[in-house]
């Protein structure tokens, strides 16, 4: 028993290190969800804690998250991504959502959730807009 547990925390960070990447510079950072699904719980729980470490020490005015690799994820994400947006905005800064699949886009806009979060076609047209603003 304490043997799977083992196993599957050292999956969960081999997971964590190909699900997620945190790239940009000083005006936006980017993070890239690089799997088509996000539904495992230490996976999400993985992913997100990461980001919000980055967030705690970067302090980014701006922040990206692309979805252009995820066909699906799990309810958690939306709970995940509240978490993050509340993070970033103790210190004054935003959050985008770029590439989010149609799907996916509507869950959030049954939620209401599409009225708290930018949301951009792509990650090309969501970095212009906020290196503009």
């Amino acid at each position: 028993m304490a043997l799977d547990i083992m196993i599957k925390k050292f999956h969960s960070r081999l997971t964590q290190k190909e699900s997620l990447e945190i790239a940009g510079d000083d005006e936006v950072a980017v993070v890239s969800f690089l799997v088509p699904s996000l539904t495992n719980e230490d996976e999400i729980e993985a992913c997100f804690n990461k980001l919000i470490v980055f967030i705690g020490r970067k302090k980014p005015s701006k922040l990206l998250i692309d979805f252009g690799q995820v066909k699906f994820f799990s309810s958690r994400v939306l709970g995940e991504l509240l978490k993050v947006k509340s993070k970033l905005e103790s210190f004054g800064a935003r959050v985008a959502i770029s590439a989010i699949n149609p799907q996916l886009y509507r869950v959030f806009k049954v939620t209401s959730l599409d009225k708290i979060f930018s949301f951009y076609p792509d990650k090309e047209s969501a970095l212009k807009e906020l290196k503009i603003n």
